[in-house]
């Protein structure tokens, strides 16, 4: 169970990622350009939340599942020393529920900004920020915290 969980995980977080970049290129488009905030600029702020909020379940399926995650707490005081597991037990997921909470929050203010350029700035904010949360806590393999492969 626990491999499709990291196949599915590791797969997911490209989802994540265009999701995340093409609504910050929609928003910073239309902040910029004074354009309306349509029915499609809805649905993809929508649906980034929402891939989003389906990759934040299957990581903490993992996070539960995980023997990373099972020696860090087992052997706390040893496992925080080692940079890999200490990555995997604290810092990963602790970033990314930050940032899975900082797109749910500009999701939300977005929906219920009065003006399209509000709607746009909001979501070009909250989701850029989290953006740079998620670059930092992926383990890319060329990552100094903890490195993985780009799929799995």
């Amino acid at each position: 169970m626990y491999q499709i969980l990291l196949i599915c995980h590791s797969f997911l977080r490209w989802f994540v990622l265009i999701s995340l970049l093409y609504s910050i290129f929609r928003a910073y488009k239309g902040c910029f350009y004074q354009l309306s905030f349509t029915k499609t600029d809805n649905l993809v702020r929508h649906w980034t939340a929402t891939i989003a909020h389906i990759q934040l379940i299957f990581g903490i399926l993992m996070y539960v599942q995980s023997p990373i995650v099972k020696y860090f707490w087992a052997n706390f005081s040893t496992a925080i020393q080692n940079m890999d597991s200490a990555f995997f037990g604290i810092l990963h997921i602790l970033l990314m529920l930050t940032a899975i909470v900082l797109i749910t929050i500009g999701s939300a203010l977005a929906k219920r900004k009065p003006t399209d350029r509000d709607k746009f700035k909001t979501m070009l904010i909250w989701f850029s920020i989290a953006l740079f949360i998620i670059f930092i806590a992926i383990p890319w393999p060329f990552s100094p915290l903890a490195s993985r492969p780009y799929l799995r």
